[in-house]
């Protein structure tokens, strides 16, 4: 049961994949593509900043809608 103070549940889940390293060079973390800042405030966002975020790590992946 939940209670008045928890926080509500994500809309939007984390891309996060346990595989957690951040890569020097490049600043991203090697298992979900995100830079440390966002890590960081992921927890903060709303679920349009964190799509905003999920464009930006399919983007690296080189998965922009245009290249399907």
């Amino acid at each position: 049961m939940s209670s008045a103070n928890d926080p509500p549940p994500p809309g939007v889940p984390s891309p996060c994949r346990n595989l957690c390293h951040i890569d020097d060079d490049s600043g991203l973390c090697t298992g979900c593509l995100r830079t440390l800042d966002e890590i960081a405030v992921w927890s903060l966002l709303d679920d349009e900043m964190r799509r905003e975020v999920l464009a930006a790590i399919a983007t690296r992946r080189g998965e922009d809608e245009g290249a399907k």
